[in-house]
This record gives C-alpha cells, sequence and structure tokens, in this order.
C-alpha cells in the first residue's frame, strides 16, 4: 500500500515521543532554525507552528533547509554508497565551495555515476544539491547582514554578453538576431535567491522570473509572439525601479510594489492576480479562500491555474497561496523559495503588529 502521510497534530505527537514509525518516510523542516531532521532527532523539539512536515531528503533540500548534524538525516542513505558519503562529507566541509564535474572527477568519481546515485537516494544530483546549499547560506547571510552570494555566477553568466547569449538561448534565437531597436527589453536582477530575469517597455513591466524556472523560455515565447516590436536586451528605467523596490524587498526595508506592470490575461486571471496581490506581506491564503474572495466559491482550480500562469513573480505573489492543510504548494521558482519568502515576509507582519 502506498503510504499516507498522517496529519501535522499526529506527526508532531510522534516528533516528541521520538517514534520511529515513520523513519525514512517523514521529516521534519524547522522554520526557525532552517534545518530539518529525522522525527527520532534527540534536539530540543521546535513549537509545533515552526514544524513543516515533508515526505523526503529531497523536498527538504529543495525548500532550502539544511540536514541536522545531531541526527544526521542524510547518514543512512549515504552509507550505503561510498560515493555518495564521500561528497556529503566534502560538501559539508566546505559549503560555499562552486564545485563541478571536474572536482568530483579529481576526488576519483565519475560523474554520471555519482548524478545517478543521488538522484536515487535525494531525488537531485549532488551538484543541484551543492548549488541550493550556497543559495540556502546566502539567504541566512543576508538576514544575519552579510555579504550573499553571487547570484549572476550561480545563474551562469557574470557578464553583459554572458546574459545576451542565454537569453537568446531562452528565446531559440542567436545572439546575433537581436536588433537594438526592440519595444521590449530583457535584463538580469541579482536577489538573494537567485537572479532573475525582468523584461520592460518604458512605461511597464511585463515579466519578472527567476532565471532557473523551468517554463520561463515558454512564457518569453508567448511574450515574443505577442510583442509587436519584439524583445532585445537592455534597460528602461522600469527595469531601474523595480530592482530598486527589490532590493528594499530583501533588504525588510519594504513589501510595498509600485513597478506599473503589464497584466497578459484573461479578466478573470487578471481579477486573481489582484486577489493575490491584496494579500499582506506575512499572510497566506489556500486557493478555496481565494475563491471565496472573488464571490466565486467551488472554482478553487481555476484560480490555481490564474495562479500557475502568473509571470511577474514576487509582486504579483503567488508564494502567498498554500495548500489548505497548510502545507505548501507548488511554486515556479522552487518549494525552497516559496519557503523563504513566507518566512523573510513574516518580519513585515511582526513589524506592522509592534
Amino acid at each position: 500500500m502506498l503510504f499516507q502521510r498522517p496529519d501535522h497534530d499526529t506527526l508532531y505527537k510522534a516528533l516528541c515521543d521520538r517514534d520511529p514509525s515513520y523513519t525514512g518516510q517523514v521529516y521534519v523542516a524547522v522554520q526557525s532554525t532552517g534545518i530539518f531532521c529525522r522525527l527520532t532527532c534527540p534536539a530540543r523539539k521546535p513549537k509545533s507552528e515552526n514544524c513543516t512536515f515533508m515526505d523526503s531528503v529531497g523536498a527538504c533540500l529543495e525548500a532550502g533547509f539544511r540536514a541536522c548534524k545531531q541526527c544526521k538525516p542524510l547518514g543512512e542513505e549515504a552509507q550505503l554508497d561510498p560515493g555518495v558519503a564521500d561528497l556529503l562529507a566534502a560538501l559539508e566541509a566546505d559549503p560555499d565551495h562552486r564545485w563541478s564535474e571536474a572536482n568530483i572527477i579529481a576526488r576519483g568519481h565519475d560523474p554520471s555515476t555519482i548524478s545517478r546515485a543521488f538522484k536515487r537516494v535525494y531525488g537531485m544530483t549532488f551538484l543541484e544539491m551543492a548549488r541550493m546549499r550556497r543559495l540556502s547560506d546566502g539567504f541566512t547571510a543576508l538576514k544575519d547582514g552579510e555579504q550573499v552570494i553571487s547570484a549572476q555566477l550561480e545563474a551562469g553568466f557574470e557578464s553583459a554578453s554572458g546574459f545576451r547569449e542565454a537569453f537568446a538561448r531562452m528565446l531559440g534565437l542567436s545572439p546575433g538576431q537581436f536588433r537594438g531597436d526592440e519595444l521590449l527589453k530583457a535584463d538580469w536582477i541579482d536577489t538573494p535567491l537567485g537572479a532573475m530575469i525582468a523584461v520592460c517597455d518604458q512605461h511597464v513591466l511585463h515579466l519578472l522570473e527567476f532565471i532557473d524556472r523551468k517554463a520561463l523560455p515558454a512564457e518569453l515565447g508567448r511574450l515574443l509572439k505577442s510583442a509587436k516590436g519584439g524583445i532585445g536586451i537592455g534597460r528602461t528605467p522600469v527595469t531601474d525601479r523595480v530592482e530598486e523596490e527589490l532590493n528594499a524587498f530583501f533588504a525588510g526595508q519594504s513589501a510595498h510594489f509600485t513597478t506599473p506592470l503589464a497584466l497578459h490575461g484573461s479578466e478573470f486571471t487578471r481579477e486573481v492576480w489582484q486577489a493575490l496581490r491584496d494579500i499582506p506581506a506575512g499572510e497566506t491564503r489556500s486557493y478555496g479562500e481565494l475563491a471565496k474572495a472573488l464571490g466565486r466559491p467551488g472554482s478553487s482550480r481555476a484560480v490555481a491555474r490564474a495562479n500557475g500562469a502568473n509571470q511577474i513573480a514576487l509582486i504579483i505573489p503567488c508564494h502567498r497561496v498554500i495548500g489548505a492543510d497548510g502545507s505548501l504548494t507548488g511554486y515556479g521558482g522552487g518549494l525552497w523559495r516559496k519557503e523563504k519568502l513566507i518566512a523573510l515576509e513574516r518580519a513585515y507582519a511582526q513589524s506592522a503588529a509592534e
């Protein structure tokens, strides 16, 4: 039979009792510490409201949590494969290192074999795990006032020419096909959660997405078809404005965005997007709650589709939508980013309450 995860209260009791019944099937991610553990962890128990229960190590890592050093949730699986154990130990010793296939080979491992082994155990490759660890640590450093990672390098480009080539690939073009007189301009904006692409004209923002979003090439393709003047490389005053507001947001100064937006969607879709913007920072809603707020109870699926069609991340805060049971739901930018954004915005809610 397929394992059916119990409700939150049952799992929290199992955590407090250090019940081994769920070993290998459920892990607890603690929002207040950024750590994930086995339910049998001997560490002091967190408050229930700070706990999110997840089905796999990979889900915890994807959400940006780090493995507990006491209960070592990576440990048992890692010992089944010496190569996995070796690389995990190396990652723990130097989490800021920028790993490459050449580094894996230098440690005496075959990259393809290692990739399959990590995929089998954790649902992601070692290089993906290492990258998530750096991004997670960079976000923590931001909150502590320290220097954060360079999202440019994480994105695979560190110059205007590098971005030009990467962006051309996303559009299915060659860099030489950009004319220079396109009405829409694309540029990247660095954030502590990774680089984002902003597409703007002289007056409004058309698209804002993390560059590793899987749906981004398709979104850009649709925008290119609808853009009469094409999409090129460059900045407009709108790009500078949204970058300034994003910097203030991640610095904890303001969750209010005033950048004018071009909303490419049906009337209903735009209504959903406005409902998302009406959710205060630090609060969340379910699809059902959004449907009721729109006066359309029973339209949760349509609301979910409109939410997924959003191509202006953060400003239209689709990350504030969670499951009816309080669990995290899918997010195009990655569940680990969603977790970090919700945690960051709780600080705004606390400030407003004081």
